[in-house]
């Protein structure tokens, strides 16, 4: 394991609990963070650390929410029943959510129901229209206007995020179910799978579709969660989360036009299951053995070391976000600032943390 004697002070500000268990995400939206547990969104004002909404599909069939995203005053939720939900934030003082629709919209399906063209196989003697996820939607991007769904179908698809329509589907995009999609700045997509494997798609202005570009493989299972810094005029960083218990690092430099391997972060004692960027040089990560571990980069541009490991969960740690309890947006943190993160387990439990260094 890589270990360093960087001094990190990190403390628990405060827990709690959602007032559902089985927690499966977190996300941030200025001061608010958003908790889904099973099919229920709840909503905790940050400033105050008091709950202000709960929200839900209303059909318990919708099944556990696996990804919480943001577009303006949008929330898309993705769900176990194949469906992406599309709520809008109301104004002060309610601050409730309101269901605005599921995608792919009626309209859209029954725009294309019709003709033979429009369906795709998903499995033997069984077709859904290409619009259609066919399993669970496991994670959504949003990027400059774009929505980006993954599913345990394989599947790869880019939505409108304004006029909620689906523009494009890779309907084979890994050989395994896809469990994580992140987006550069410059449009660049990056999906993670089961089947091992990081590919690398890139947007193709003339045809208005993606098309692979590189396939990136170090793990020796699954790999569950993606993270990407920009760096500036440096390039991109990309770390990687598998269930073989390893991080892995991936760097594309300015200039350059692929992802290239730098290392294997080793601490953790069971599957990566979330990352989270913070600050400048430092990298969150929780597992299935409960624990938070602190990544930070070494003294000029050296590797990443492990500077500190935050007190345990009763249950695995499903989910990091970076959280703003201001009622100022999120900002980029100096070295020497406090930032604060939430981590949540899968019995709903709730950490607030302050970090240091």
């Amino acid at each position: 394991m890589q270990q360093n004697q960087m001094t990190l002070n990190h403390q628990c500000l405060t827990s709690f609990k959602t007032l559902t268990p089985h927690l499966s995400c977190l996300a941030a939206n200025r001061n608010l963070l958003y908790a889904a547990a099973f099919n229920q969104v709840h909503v905790f004002d940050l400033s105050t650390r008091v709950h202000v909404d709960s929200f839900n599909a209303a059909k318990p069939s919708s099944g556990s929410i696996k990804s919480i995203a943001f577009s303006g005053s949008k929330v898309f939720t993705a769900h176990q029943d194949r469906k992406i939900r599309v709520w809008q934030i109301m104004g002060a003082p309610s601050r409730g959510h309101r269901l605005l629709s599921s995608l792919p919209t009626l309209k859209d399906r029954l725009m294309r129901f019709i003709l033979p063209k429009n369906y795709v196989h998903v499995r033997r003697h069984k077709k859904r229209l290409w619009i259609e996820h066919s399993d669970a939607v496991s994670c959504l991007a949003v990027n400059e206007g774009l929505m980006y769904s993954v599913s345990w179908d394989k599947s790869l698809k880019v939505w409108d995020a304004c006029e909620n329509k689906c523009l494009e589907s890779v309907n084979k995009a890994h050989d395994d179910a896809v469990n994580a999609v992140v987006v550069s700045d410059d449009g660049t997509v990056y999906t993670a799978s089961a089947d091992g494997a990081i590919r690398v798609w890139e947007k193709e202005e003339k045809e208005r579709r993606h098309r692979l570009m590189h396939v990136l493989e170090r793990h020796k299972s699954g790999v569950n969660a993606l993270a990407l810094k920009d760096t500036g005029d440096d390039g991109l960083v990309l770390f990687s989360g598998g269930s073989d218990r390893s991080i892995g690092v991936w760097r594309r430099d300015d200039g350059c036009d692929r992802m290239e391997f730098r290392e294997a972060l080793w601490g953790h004692g069971g599957a990566i299951l979330c990352l989270t960027i913070v600050g400048n040089d430092m990298l969150l990560s929780g597992s299935s053995d409960r624990t938070v571990r602190v990544w930070r980069r070494g003294e000029e541009g050296g590797g990443y070391l492990c500077v500190g490991m935050m007190g345990k969960h009763e249950r695995p740690v499903k989910s990091l976000v970076r959280v703003s309890t201001s009622t100022d947006d999120a900002s980029e943190n100096d070295e020497n600032d406090a930032i604060t993160v939430c981590s949540g387990s899968l019995d709903g439990e709730i950490k607030l943390w302050e970090i240091s260094a």
